[in-house]
């Protein structure tokens, strides 16, 4: 956002909200940018063969941790993504369909 306001000529002291300076440049957030650059990782991973390394070691157990919170794993918040964004694991074999559904994030 930093980069933004200085692009714009803008400060705090303004008061200028950070919603309309992205929309005055047509720049996504960068929540929605990361869960569309997730999916498309996803996807590049999933049409690999079954037997690739990086294909493996999503499909790794993971240990038991102690009380508290467990951490967030990459598989749970890709999975959090491809249900905000209504996608499921058998669309990632399509390449044309997945790259169309994933893609979400710029603004026209």
């Amino acid at each position: 956002m930093r980069m933004l306001r200085w692009s714009a000529g803008v400060t705090k002291l303004d008061k200028i909200r950070n919603e309309y300076l992205r929309g005055t440049f047509k720049v996504a957030d960068i929540k929605e940018k990361l869960a569309e650059k997730r999916l498309r990782w996803y996807g590049h991973v999933m049409r690999r063969d079954e037997e690739h390394p990086v294909r493996k070691a999503l499909n790794l157990s993971i240990p038991k941790r102690g009380p508290g919170r467990p951490p967030s794993t990459l598989l749970g918040t890709i999975n959090k993504d491809m249900s905000k964004a209504g996608l499921n694991a058998e669309t990632t074999q399509d390449r044309s369909s997945w790259r169309l559904r994933s893609r979400r994030a710029d603004p026209k």
